[in-house]
């Protein structure tokens, strides 16, 4: 076999097992990058939640993480006033998670991702006093974030969550 041959082989060798080999590992390591930006997502939103968590320890008087929320007329104009700034950055996050995260295909791993934030949302949406704020919250959202989240406070009005 002269060396020409031999070279020649070589490249078949390399078009027939490498170029596949390479083009398969270059699949397998954008998969994993898509995982790992997946979960560093995740991992902003929940910071944010948990962010946003504190901020209600912080107002701990309008007892946001009680089971029963406070009368509206036990409640000052300024206690009304920062629960519905308290309401607007979480509907603020809940948009985040929305636009970033749901989608109607979504895989397994992201199907995961999404019913953490959808847990939250119709934890909140069980409150009155959120479902009652929700129309003025919504106004300027994403539609579909919006459309969303009216159908998730219709169903948690409907089975008569009004804690």
């Amino acid at each position: 076999m002269t060396a020409l041959e031999t070279w020649e082989l070589l490249s078949y060798v390399v078009t027939v097992i490498g170029l596949p080999f390479a083009i398969a590992i270059f699949l397998w390591e954008q998969r994993k990058e898509r995982l790992t930006e997946e979960e560093e997502l995740h991992l902003r939103l929940n910071g944010a939640y948990s962010d946003f968590l504190r901020l209600v320890l912080d107002h701990a008087d309008l007892k946001l993480l009680h089971p029963a929320p406070q009368a509206e007329a036990d409640l000052t104009d300024e206690q009304r006033e920062r629960r519905f700034v308290l309401f607007g950055i979480l509907i603020s996050i809940f948009e985040q998670a929305y636009v970033m995260v749901y989608d109607v295909g979504m895989n397994r791993q992201r199907k995961r991702l999404w019913q953490d934030w959808a847990d939250y949302m119709e934890d909140w949406c069980r409150r009155g006093d959120f479902r009652a704020a929700l129309p003025e919250l919504l106004r300027g959202e994403d539609p579909e974030f919006a459309d969303y989240m009216r159908r998730v406070a219709a169903r948690a009005d409907a089975s008569g969550h009004g804690r």
